[in-house]
């Protein structure tokens, strides 16, 4: 590998390690203290689904833009909302919507 893929790749790591242990670092001390939860601040809570919809947003759009991957994108997301109202869990979902998307990808190819 090039040393410019390694660079990434030790960056990505870092990155994803302080997203993980800086925040729990700081609640550990903030926990720790006299005042304790008491002076959590407001975008603690808000922090989470934020980062789930930026996520989600990054994730609806297609990489290559055509009509085929927007329809796949949309039974796809159609899909998993539709199992994820059955069943109410997590994986059931995203294995069906993934299928829907990739079904609909396939039959494009061949037609």
């Amino acid at each position: 590998m090039s040393t410019a893929l390694w660079l990434a790749v030790v960056a990505s790591a870092l990155g994803t390690l302080l997203m993980r242990v800086v925040p729990f670092l700081w609640m550990q001390r903030r926990l720790n203290s006299e005042s304790g939860l008491n002076n959590m601040p407001q975008w603690l809570g808000i922090l989470g689904p934020l980062m789930i919809a930026a996520v989600l947003g990054v994730s609806i759009v297609p990489v290559n833009p055509s009509v085929v991957s927007w329809i796949a994108t949309a039974i796809g997301l159609a899909v998993t909302l539709l199992v994820w109202s059955r069943t109410r869990s997590l994986g059931w979902p995203v294995a069906a919507g993934v299928a829907g998307f990739g079904m609909v990808e396939i039959a494009a190819l061949a037609w």
